[in-house]
């Protein structure tokens, strides 16, 4: 992925509504900064923060998953990701979590 390429993504990354606020701030960092420091920086932020499809339904169907999303997002969270799942997805179907995991694959270019 071309470095250009892999700018965008993380801003796409900050402008998802489901980017967890450290994540978004380690995020602005390396887009300012782009060094060395600032990129180890975010690969450690994504390799905490991008959740696996596994986890995405665990959540979804629990007892937290309710309060969070509510019973029927939550329901309908837990349905996307099993068929997600299904069709080979192996992390969480969030913009956030799918923004993330692209830059992750290519943390060597950062």
């Amino acid at each position: 992925m071309a470095k250009q390429e892999i700018l965008d993504k993380v801003r796409e990354l900050i402008a998802a509504p489901t980017c967890n606020p450290e994540l978004r701030m380690t995020a602005e960092v390396y887009v300012n900064a782009q060094d060395k420091e600032s990129a180890a920086d975010l690969v450690k932020a994504l390799d905490e923060n991008v959740n696996s499809i596994d986890e995405t339904i665990a959540l979804a169907e629990s007892e937290m998953g309710a309060k969070i999303f509510g019973a029927e997002k939550a329901k309908g969270l837990a349905e996307a990701a099993k068929k997600a799942k299904a069709g080979g997805e192996k992390y969480c179907i969030c913009p956030a979590c799918q923004a993330g995991a692209q830059i992750y694959a290519h943390k060597e270019d950062l």
